[in-house]
Parts: C-alpha cells; sequence; structure tokens
C-alpha cells in the first residue's frame, strides 16, 4: 500500500517510543551492566574487593588513619577513583533514580553538547562532586559510590538554556532539536527567570532532605552524598559556558 494520501500528502514519521540521544542510552546500559555483574556475577568477596578498589574513599587521602594499610589500587587509585565511583551503584533503587533523572536532563545536555562534550562535562562533574565529597568528610571510611554528582551537573546545565524562550520548558517552548539549541543567557541574567529560580530551589531543598532522611533511597543504615550532588551541581553551572557550542545570547541590562 502507498504511503501517499489520496490528497497527496505525506504522513510524518511516527516518534519512536524512546527517544533517548545514543550516548545517554548508551551510558544507562553500562551503568546496569556494571550493577548486574558486580551484584549478581561476582562473590561477596570480590563485590567487597571491587567496591574498595573503584569507591571514592577519603580516608584514602588521610594516611595517619591508614596505619600502614594499602588500600586496593595503591596510589593510582587515589587517582581514579576520583572518576570510577560514579559507575557503582548501592542498589537497585539508588540506579533506578540516577537513570531516570539522567534520562530526563542528561538527555537535554546530551543533544546540545554532542557525545564527546557530554561525556567529558559528565566526567568533570564528577570529580567536582568528589571534591566536595572529600573536604568535608576528610578521613572517612565509608565508600561513596554512584553517579549523582555527574547528573547534577547535568541538570545544572540543563538549567542554564531549557527554561529559555524558546527551550523545551519555556512558557513559549518549542518541541523540535532547535529547542535544545536556543541561546542562553549569562548565569547572573538566568537567575532573574523566575521558572530557574524555582528549579534551583526545589533542587536544593530536596538535596537538604536527603541529607536528613535519606533512608528511602539510600537504603538503611547508609546515606546520601548531598555534598557531592552540590558539588557537581555547581561545577555544572561553571563548567556549562565552557563546553556550550552555543553562542550565549546578550540580554539588555
Amino acid at each position: 500500500m502507498s504511503d501517499i494520501e489520496p490528497n497527496g500528502y505525506f504522513p510524518p514519521d511516527s516518534e519512536p517510543a524512546f527517544n533517548i540521544p545514543g550516548v545517554v542510552a548508551a551510558l544507562c546500559a553500562i551503568l546496569i551492566a556494571i550493577h548486574l555483574i558486580r551484584v549478581y556475577g561476582l562473590s561477596l568477596e570480590y563485590e567487597t574487593y571491587v567496591i574498595f578498589l573503584f569507591s571514592f574513599l577519603p580516608v584514602r587521602y588521610s594516611p595517619e588513619q591508614l596505619g600502614g594499610l594499602i588500600l586496593p589500587g595503591g596510589q593510582a587509585a587515589d587517582i581514579w577513583t576520583f572518576l570510577s565511583y560514579a559507575f557503582l551503584h548501592g542498589g537497585g533503587m539508588h540506579l533506578f533514580f540516577n537513570l531516570l533523572w539522567m534520562t530526563v536532563f542528561g538527555s537535554a545536555v546530551a543533544r546540545r553538547f554532542g557525545a564527546k562534550r557530554f561525556l567529558l562535562f559528565s566526567a568533570l562533574c564528577a570529580i567536582g562532586g568528589a571534591l566536595a565529597h572529600l573536604v568535608t568528610h576528610i578521613g572517612d571510611t565509608t565508600p561513596m559510590v554512584g553517579a549523582s554528582a555527574a547528573i547534577s551537573g547535568q541538570m545544572a546545565a540543563a538549567s542554564r538554556f531549557v527554561f529559555e524562550i524558546g527551550g523545551p520548558l519555556s512558557v513559549m517552548r518549542q518541541t523540535d532539536d532547535a529547542a535544545y539549541r536556543v541561546p542562553a543567557v549569562s548565569l547572573v541574567q538566568s537567575l532573574a527567570n523566575r521558572q530557574v529560580l524555582a528549579f534551583l530551589g526545589v533542587w536544593f531543598g530536596l538535596n537538604l532532605l536527603f541529607g536528613i532522611w535519606s533512608e528511602p533511597i539510600a537504603g538503611a543504615g547508609s546515606t546520601i552524598a548531598w555534598q557531592a550532588h552540590v558539588g557537581g551541581f555547581v561545577f555544572g553551572l561553571l563548567l556549562f559556558p565552557l563546553f556550550d557550542p552555543i553562542a550565549r545570547r546578550a540580554v539588555p541590562r
């Protein structure tokens, strides 16, 4: 049967069920695979070893508290764990929420930045989260895992353009790819946008709540490293203009 209707109109292609950028879909698949292998494919002994090898441990940087104990990975792990911790998750619920937020906000950033910039930007936000956690948890022996700091950076970057006129979440929004390429204003000017202020207020409010009451998401006996979230978010706000490929829009003072 012909795809041409009697009036000569070509019907538009149907929208895909899951319109997620390839780099985001691939990253989600990698995080899921790592979690499944670690939880179901390793013995308890090896899983514990992997946690200490790749999680972020502030005590690594307080040798006096280690008492001569050498942690897995040695000095090399002192470097790579600033990023590798983001590929591990504490449980299925932790992973689910991170994938959910990355699908929503990370997809917007990936469409704007492209795959390479998106990956580098996310990695730097993860490192920023680890730095913030280290500063606020000197000598802590509790491993930190999760992509939340990187995703917090993605949320910060998304807030810089999704609420702009024509952006995907603005009052006068567009629905095509052009919505993800609207010029952004400066950070100071964007704070005059009530939608941006509301988003920031809700984001920081939720992280304050998580800091007080972590159990529903982190699980019994665990806490949410909200300081790492804030570190990743701040890094995202500051790094955005360095990664943004779209020329900034000037707004009269």
